[in-house]
């Protein structure tokens, strides 16, 4: 087994993220309760969504690596680079392992989030204008994501914040997509992710979400991205 440094694309974080080989992914525990999230995110789809959705991503990737024996030397954050070499089974299970992951580690209990630190905040008001205004602009991204998806903020190539959404279990990590960067923000739109406890009020959802954002993590991030 080939063991890789914690890492995303520079990242020192991610440590859920399994760095070992292929055949031997494992879906790191939640950082928190089923129910900390609550109430902006209910205990049962959490359940549902890390038990069921997330585990079968994991699942039918460790599946696929056998038709694929040279991933043995590729981590994870490292095989969304070039998921184009691969069949349309890796780029999903392997991007929606991913995504969750990044997404759980995105989310807090309420009183643990953080905010915005100096660094952030100060290129937040640069590329967007104010937080408020970033919060407006993110909310349109994932709310007009079409079908199922994810919304994200990142670190473009030029070094600016940009928001972007992907459609299925694509991310900006990937070799596919049009909009590529760091990513520092995840918010997943699928309706899986909410439909319990939201049904068809998206938007509801979304303006909860803002109550769970980790902003220690994104600080954090954001300060490995400018490295």
């Amino acid at each position: 087994m080939r063991i890789f440094p914690k890492g995303l694309i520079g990242f020192t974080l991610l440590a859920g993220i399994s760095m070992s080989s292929f055949a031997d992914f494992k879906q790191s525990p939640l950082p928190y309760a089923t129910n900390a999230l609550e109430p902006a995110i209910d205990q049962k789809t959490m359940e549902i969504h890390y038990g069921k959705h997330h585990k079968a991503y994991v699942d039918n990737l460790n599946a696929q690596i056998k038709n694929y024996p040279e991933l043995d030397k590729i981590d994870l954050a490292a095989l969304q680079k070039q998921i184009s070499k691969y069949n349309v089974s890796v780029r999903n299970n392997g991007g929606g392992h991913f995504n969750h992951t990044f997404f759980w580690e995105s989310l807090a209990p309420a009183a643990k989030t953080g905010k915005p630190n100096a660094a952030l905040l100060k290129q937040i008001n640069q590329d967007f204008g104010s937080l408020d205004n970033f919060k407006k602009k993110f909310a349109e991204a994932a709310t007009g994501r079409f079908g199922s998806g994810w919304a994200w903020l990142i670190v473009n190539p030029e070094g600016k914040l940009e928001i972007t959404s992907t459609a299925n279990q694509d991310n900006p990590l990937m070799d596919v997509v049009s909009e590529k960067g760091q990513p520092l923000l995840a918010l997943d739109v699928w309706e899986h992710a909410y439909y319990l406890k939201y049904q068809n009020r998206r938007a509801d959802y979304i303006q909860s979400f803002w109550s769970v954002v980790n902003w220690n993590k994104v600080n954090e991030r954001y300060a490995q991205a400018k490295k």
